[in-house]
């Protein structure tokens, strides 16, 4: 009688709980939206010049365009500027990142592609979705659909292959490198930096 080979066996035994990203019309997420709830963006001056990081893992190789957010809840009196996404790498190299995003967090709660300035190559890998804002808001009005899951998403992890953290002060731009062993989780503890990214 012959067997399956190992990798064929786990294909034919998996068990898929919920949608994949390609039945959205995806490439990959950091876990399914229908898990997102509402994070706030807490006060400017706990969360304005940090770098927060969301690890995504991808499994094949894709050219990767966009980045896709769940903007939640908007704050029409807010000044913003100086607000990126990005791509990182598990060296920390910058792959890419978008131009200002201010102008798209001001208006329209809804689920936004916010594209890279040049799309890249992603081989199968671990990579970091960064989160620069900067300006003043409300605290509680600009929000983002994230998982809530609190710092029990990084059991049994340490940097630098935290899942969620953040890094550094003070920053104006996407920093082409990142240190990943300084991985912090000062305002991940607080319920900051669990957004739901998808990619495309």
């Amino acid at each position: 009688m012959s067997t399956l080979n190992s990798s064929s066996e786990a294909r034919a035994n998996l068990l898929v709980d919920g949608d994949l990203p390609s039945e959205q019309g995806l490439l990959a997420w950091t876990y399914d939206p229908s898990m997102a709830g509402h994070v706030t963006a807490q006060s400017n001056a706990g969360v304005a010049g940090r770098v927060t990081l969301v690890r995504i893992m991808i499994r094949r190789t894709i050219t990767w365009s966009a980045i896709w957010i769940g903007l939640a809840g908007v704050d029409a009196g807010a000044s913003l500027a100086n607000c990126y996404l990005g791509v990182y790498d598990s060296s920390g190299t910058l792959k890419g990142a978008t131009a200002d995003i201010s102008s798209s967090l001001m208006s329209g709660a809804a689920p936004k592609a916010l594209t890279l300035a040049t799309p890249f190559v992603a081989v199968p890998g671990t990579y970091f979705i960064a989160m620069l804002l900067n300006g003043t808001w409300t605290t509680n009005s600009l929000t983002f659909k994230a998982s809530g899951a609190g710092i029990s998403v990084n059991a049994n992890l340490s940097a630098p292959t935290l899942r969620y953290s953040n890094l550094l002060t003070g920053q104006t731009s996407l920093p082409g490198s990142l240190t990943l062993a300084n991985q912090s989780t000062s305002i991940i503890n607080t319920g900051w930096g669990s957004q739901w990214y998808g990619v495309s």
